[in-house]
Formats: C-alpha cells, structure tokens, sequence
C-alpha cells in the first residue's frame, strides 16, 4: 500500500510539472520572433473566402470620385487632398461637400446621420452564410475614430462618438457579432490602430497609444470574444512605438479569446508582409509565395465604403469575382471580399447579387475551394509572355483576371487551368469552356484514376500519353445554370 501511495503520489508530481511545463511552452514574449511563433488556426487557412464590412459615418455621404476610397471621406475633406487611380486635384470632395452640405458642416454631423435603422443583422448572417462566407471581418473603428459598439474610449475627444449614443443608438458590433456566430461563420473586428484627427494622435502619439489604442482593443475584445483581430493604419509609426508586441502577448497570453484568435500583420509600418499572423495583401495580383498564410482584400467596385457614385459598370461581374477567388485560393491564400451597406443598414442589391452568385457557384464547385491547398504549381500558362499588368492603375482592379484568362491582349499567355488540392484530390478548374477536350501538361496518373466534372458529376474519359493528360470533356449541358459558367472544375481523384 505504501508503494503504492508513492506511486500515486510520484505520477501526480509528474503530471502537475508536465501540465506546468506545457502552460510555460505556451507563453509568448513580447518580440516578433516568439509572436511569430504562434501557429495560425487551421480553420483560417481551410476557410478560403470572407466578407468584409466597411460602414460608418462615411456611409452618409458616400461619396468619392470613381478610383478612391470614400471610407476616406473626411481625410480628403478636411486635409483636401485625393490619391487612388486617377487623376485629381484634390478639391473635388470638398466641393461636393460644401455643394451638398454646406461649408460650414463638419464631418462630424454625420454621427448622427448614421441610424442604421433598417440594419437587421439576422438577415445579414443569412445572406454571408448563402454566399458560402466562412468568416467575416467588418470595421469596428476605422480611421476617423467613431466606434460601432459603446466604446468609453471613443468619447475621450472630447464629445461622444460611438454607435451607442450618437445615432443609431445601438450596439451594432454586439448584435451582429451574435447573429454571425449564430449562423456559424467566424466573426472578425477591423481595427484602426490610429485616428486622423483624435487630438491625442496629433499632440500626444504616447498618450494615445497608452489611454486610447491598448485599452480600447482590450474593450473590444473582451466584450465580444472575436475570431479575428484585423488591424490596420498601422502605417504612421514603427511597432514598437505602437508597443502592438506587448499588446499581442496581452492578446495570446491573458485573453479570453488567447488559445482561439488570429491575427493579422498589420500592427506597425515595417510589420505588414512580415511579421504576425497571416499576412495581407490588398488590391494585389497574386502574392508571392509566403511561407504563412495569406489574404487578399478588395471590394467588389473600387471603394470599400458605399460609393454612390460608382455605377453597375463599375461592379466586377460575378465571373471576374469568382475567377478572382479561384486565383488567390490556387496561390494558397483567401479572398476578404467587401460590401458596403449604406447608412441606414442596408447592402446594396447588386453587392447582394454577387454575393448569391459567388454562393451558387461554392455550393456546386466548393470541394475545389474549402480546406485546399496550394498544390506543387498554381497555374498552368499557355504560350505568350506572362507579365501583364494594366498602365496607370495605383491599385489593380479585378478585370486584370480577365485578360490573364478569357480576354488577353495580343501576345500575351492566359491561364488555361488553375489547380487546388486536399487529401484526396487534385482540382483542375478552368476558366473558360473547351470545344472537347483539355490537356494538362506534365501530370501523372494511375490506370483506375476517376475524373468528374463537378457541375454535373459526370465522369469523363482521358488518355496520358507521355505524362501528359487528356481529358475528354462531356457535351456541354445548354440547360445547367448560369453560375457553372464562371468556372469548370475537374476532380482527379488521387
């Protein structure tokens, strides 16, 4: 019995050690190389395509001229100033602002402008959930400050300036945040570390970083619990001034969301591509080939925010956005795609629409998508040179997909199949229809290899001469609908 007790006894000792030493292991210091060392979670890297918010204040006027971001309403307004593509003067936001308004209106009289009053954050969840969203990010506090939950911080500029009590009076990051949780898609919070006109920022960077920016996130995140922590205008100064390191170890060592949260890598001016979570990227082509996980973020017009002045036109067709998708998926990363509601809480119809297309499409081909890889090649080019990039654009549009597939300029190679895979198949999908017959270069295969076309689940034949495979594709189907046509995938069993 005696030795028995000891026994107990030493296993106990052990086991309390080793449960002490694990905890150790997972405490992280306030540098990048121990931050870094933090795994992404793997439900980022399977969940391919989230949906970005931009809404508030700046969803009042709504309103930039084509090719800019009229979430920066009041930096162009009050610094009058403009950049994105084209070519300005930099007045131009300011006179359609004293045209509309008034000269003597301030950015600030939009607060309570913003009601949101036709938001019903159950409808939205549905939506994200019938697109095939697996996570959502949307903008808690964006550069001018103003908070979409009540946040005591918001108000230390002296006047209140959250959703809270300034307009629609309401705490619209707790109410979605429920519903998206509820449909079961993560939720994540864009947050703006600085704020172009918060008096502390321009008077006083220290103070502000240490009454405004760390309380303030921890407020955040403590009250709602998010997936994500997405931040940005990091740009202004170095990490360590922003001290975003001792914020991340706060995040991963004592929060409440410490063994669940992912985090960008947009925390200070030479962090961004570099240093953090998963990397970003935004308005980019395809990224290089990071050794983290990595997400490209673009609207479906140009601007993030609500832009009444962009027409249909200037909307990417739900082709180009799912084309868009299977590029960045096929270099191992995500597409954040954005939506802006309007100030009374409504998504835009067309921004509705090419979300559903962008659904129906993963409802039918999202094997290809959800929980694949970056397979040994992304693409397969045809002849041609392979370096276009359209003239005079700061940030590439989404039509550049287009010419690198179904629209090239003269002399220039297309993708002919862009390629995913999982543990038990290889996806071929291409992006336009072949008269009869698809061959993919340099590709073995075994002689019971089965390849379906997913649209209809019909099993095609091929042949493989010489390690290449040849693929007879079945008669094409005039009666499938519509959305098969943004992309054909091939499944080739492994």
């Amino acid at each position: 019995m005696k030795n028995l007790i000891l026994a107990l006894v030493f296993i106990i000792i052990t086991f309390s050690y080793s449960i002490k030493l694990n905890a150790q292991d997972t405490v992280y210091k306030a540098d990048w190389e121990s931050i870094d060392s933090r795994p992404v979670a793997e439900w980022f890297s399977d969940a391919k395509f989230g949906i970005f918010i931009h809404w508030g204040p700046y969803s009042v006027p709504a309103w930039t001229p084509k090719g800019t971001y009229s979430e920066w309403y009041q930096y162009w307004l009050q610094n009058e100033t403009l950049f994105g593509n084209g070519n300005f003067t930099g007045k131009e936001v300011v006179n359609f602002h004293q045209m509309t308004y008034g000269k003597d209106f301030s950015y600030y009289e939009f607060g309570p402008m913003f009601r949101a009053d036709l938001f019903n954050p159950e409808e939205w969840a549905e939506l994200f959930k019938n697109a095939g969203a697996k996570y959502i990010v949307i903008t808690t506090k964006h550069h001018d400050g103003f908070c979409l939950w009540p946040s005591e911080e918001a108000n230390d500029r002296g006047f209140a300036w959250n959703s809270m009590e300034v307009g629609a009076k309401r705490d619209l990051i707790g109410d979605l945040t429920r519903s998206v949780k509820d449909a079961g898609i993560k939720m994540g919070f864009y947050y703006s570390l600085y704020e172009w006109f918060h008096p502390w920022w321009q008077n006083d960077r220290e103070r502000f970083v240490e009454e405004h920016y760390h309380p303030q996130f921890k407020d955040l995140v403590e009250s709602y619990q998010p997936d994500i922590m997405w931040g940005d205008g990091e740009w202004d100064m170095k990490a360590d001034k922003w001290k975003s390191a001792e914020l991340m170890t706060w995040l991963f060592n004592e929060s409440s969301v410490k063994n669940t949260v992912v985090i960008n890598d947009r925390w200070g001016k030479e962090i961004r591509k570099h240093h953090g979570g998963y990397f970003t990227t935004e308005y980019e082509a395809e990224a290089p080939e990071f050794q983290r996980p990595w997400e490209e973020c673009r609207g479906m017009g140009f601007s993030f925010g609500y832009n009444q002045n962009e027409d249909a036109w200037d909307y990417s067709s739900p082709k180009t956005l799912v084309l868009t998708l299977v590029n960045i998926v096929s270099n191992g990363g995500n597409l954040l795609l954005d939506i802006g509601p309007d100030a009374r809480g409504n998504i835009p119809p067309i921004m509705q629409d090419r979300l559903l297309e962008i659904g129906k499409w993963l409802n039918i081909n999202g094997e290809a998508i959800y929980g694949s890889r970056r397979w040994e090649r992304s693409v397969q080019w045809s002849e041609g040179k392979r370096d276009y990039k359209p003239e005079d654009q700061h940030y590439l549009g989404a039509d550049f997909i287009l010419k690198q597939t179904i629209d090239p300029e003269p002399g220039f190679a297309v993708k002919e199949l862009f390629f995913t895979h999982n543990d038990e198949a290889i996806f071929a999908i291409l992006p336009k229809w072949p008269e009869s017959k698809i061959t993919v270069k340099d590709f073995n295969t075994e002689k019971n290899t089965k390849i379906t076309l997913l649209a209809n689940k019909t099993q095609c034949t091929w042949t493989n001469d010489d390690g290449n495979l040849e693929i007879q594709l079945p008669a094409y189907d005039p009666n499938l609908p519509p959305e098969n046509g943004y992309a054909y995938v091939l499944r080739i069993e492994k």
